[in-house]
């Protein structure tokens, strides 16, 4: 008990894991609109909110609205900042990692030539393909083809060489989907640098580890984008875009505050900039071998809690690449526990406290994960899962 008592007491030591601190407001703006919020034991979706800032992002930002300031030079301090974090050539803030997508292959389209950044998504007598492979096809990138371009897609190396012509603007590689196909990142650069064709790696999710903030740029990527918002824990409508200095000189000039660009309503303002940045600094300060112990300490207390059902087991999963984060699999034996894991996510979401896991859940199991769970939720969302079985045993 004393070795627990101890753990207990360091954890709480810990930097917050995203959470705000004592709350301030004085009106429960989310109640007054008739609305709950949740214990996330989800993840940093996107429609979930992703993540929460902790309150040094917060106060940078709230210094910012109070102030006036040229966004171009604040555009310019803030990214020679990151790029110095990160060991990049250039960096920039950007409205998400989408936005960075956007403005990314923006830039490679029309370099820093103002009639081409006024023409877009109008590509005539401009490069207009983009390599991508067959299995990192994803939904996002509709960011890349708003440009005007068209996506080829290939599956093995020699494929990519007789797609590449004249017409290749750009190879795009999505880092979620690294296992998947048959063309690894490295082997990407390669290829680029032999065909003299730019390389955009998406890595939006890939925080934790801190070290992927500079791997992929370190590999030979022109250009690389993070999502500010999930596991650094910066604004949710913030990326970061980092990676050739001319390329994202270009980026820069086909978004806001420039007028006739095809990226002009995917403005960053000068909050979200600053805050960004704090974002960063913070996290890679942070001691992530103290973060990984909170949270299997966490996914260890809600495995505790459902020991007493014999038919239950379960798994911890760490994805290879994305979402780098314990992600706990419960399944059990429907016989002795007459309820579906899909049905004691709705029981969760609709409970008090409202408790959401992720939509990775399924007929067979149910997934959640615990590094946006804030002090104490971890205990809540045990308690609820057990009392949910302990109805259908």
């Amino acid at each position: 008990m004393a070795k627990r008592r101890t753990f207990l007491q360091s954890v709480a030591g810990l930097p917050a894991l995203g959470a705000l601190g004592a709350q301030t407001a004085t009106r429960d703006y989310f109640s007054e609109l008739g609305l709950r919020p949740f214990i996330n034991a989800a993840g940093t979706y996107t429609v979930l909110t992703a993540s929460l800032m902790p309150p040094e992002v917060m106060a940078a930002m709230d210094y910012a609205s109070r102030r006036f300031v040229h966004l171009v030079k604040l555009q310019d301090a803030v990214g020679a900042r990151i790029a110095s974090l990160l060991g990049a050539e250039a960096a920039m803030v950007t409205s998400g990692a989408a936005g960075a997508m956007t403005v990314g292959t923006a830039g490679i389209l029309t370099g820093t030539d103002q009639e081409k950044i006024r023409r877009l998504p109008d590509l005539t007598g401009m490069k207009s393909e983009v390599l991508i492979q067959k299995s990192h096809r994803f939904a996002y990138d509709h960011a890349v083809r708003a440009c005007g371009v068209r996506m080829v897609e290939v599956e093995t190396e020699e494929e990519l060489e007789r797609a590449a012509g004249p017409q290749t603007a750009m190879m795009l590689f999505f880092n979620d989907a690294l296992h998947r196909g048959k063309i690894d990142a490295e082997g990407w650069v390669r290829l680029g640098r032999k065909l003299k064709i730019p390389t955009f790696n998406d890595a939006a999710a890939d925080t934790p580890p801190a070290a992927r903030l500079s791997e992929y740029n370190r590999m030979g990527f022109d250009l690389v984008t993070f999502s500010g918002g999930k596991g650094i824990r910066g604004p949710q409508s913030a990326g970061i875009l980092m990676g050739r200095k001319h390329l994202i000189e270009a980026a820069r000039l086909n978004t806001s505050p420039y007028s006739d660009t095809i990226a002009r309503g995917m403005k960053v303002n000068k909050e979200e900039m600053l805050g960004m940045l704090v974002a960063l600094e913070l996290y890679l300060k942070r001691d992530h071998a103290a973060d990984r112990q909170a949270w299997d300490f966490q996914v260890e207390l809600i495995t505790q809690a459902v020991r007493e059902f014999e038919s239950v087991t379960w798994e911890v999963d760490v994805p290879p690449v994305a979402n780098h984060t314990p992600h706990l699999k419960l399944r059990w034996d429907r016989t002795r526990l007459n309820i579906s894991p899909v049905e004691v996510r709705r029981q969760l979401l609709e409970g008090d406290p409202s408790i959401e896991v992720t939509p990775s859940t399924n007929e067979k199991e149910l997934v959640l994960t615990v590094w946006m769970l804030q002090p104490g939720e971890a205990e809540v969302v045990a308690r609820r899962i057990a009392e949910i079985l302990k109805t259908a045993a």
